[in-house]
């Protein structure tokens, strides 16, 4: 296995981990109000998620920017919890350029936070590389096909609920925001650095 190879498996592998659940969770919180049919535009937030947490883990990886890891693990559930309540205001009736770009924006700088929070677990790794440009790479890419995995399977088992159990589309909006917001809440008093 090349060393592309293996640092694109470690980045797939690193978010797709449910040890690492605050990720998905953020994943599940950014595409609550999103169906199938909507596919271009998550992929468009989530690659603006990777951009962001991409800049910040190479940052980061390369001590480049100074890390406090608690108030890092601290605002990640904060990012979800953000989300989770911005969706709440979602009427999901006609599309908005405006509020894409707003969304875009705050995927963009949120996974800017992501990025210090991964950037512990990519220093150990790379720590015996004498080159980091390429796994860094390699990593991010991981990270992405992994995201577009995820994001695709809540994209899906939303559309089954709405198609065929006729369920509507705010309801699948509040229980998938109202899950995320409920989990990271638990996480913010638990992270608190305070």
């Amino acid at each position: 296995m090349s060393i592309f190879q293996l640092y694109l498996t470690l980045g797939f592998q690193h978010i797709a981990d449910f040890n690492g659940y605050d990720h998905i969770l953020f994943l599940v919180a950014l595409s609550a109000v999103y169906f199938l049919n909507d596919w271009k535009h998550v992929l468009i937030l989530i690659t603006a998620f990777t951009i962001g947490h991409s800049i910040t883990l190479a940052l980061a990886t390369l001590k480049i920017i100074p890390l406090d890891v608690d108030i890092i693990e601290f605002l990640i559930p904060v990012t979800i919890i953000l989300s989770a309540i911005a969706n709440f205001f979602y009427k999901g009736t006609n599309f908005s350029a405006t509020l894409h770009r707003f969304k875009y924006g705050m995927a963009l700088f949120f996974g800017l936070i992501h990025g210090m929070g991964f950037s512990n677990y990519l220093q150990s790794l790379l720590g015996r590389e004498q080159s980091i440009i390429k796994p860094l790479f390699a990593f991010n890419i991981g990270l992405e096909l992994g995201q577009i995995v995820i994001v695709l399977s809540i994209l899906t088992i939303s559309t089954l609920f709405y198609k065929f159990l006729n369920s509507p589309k705010r309801e699948i909006n509040l229980v998938l925001s109202g899950a995320s917001l409920g989990v990271a809440l638990i996480l913010t008093f638990e992270r608190w650095p305070f």
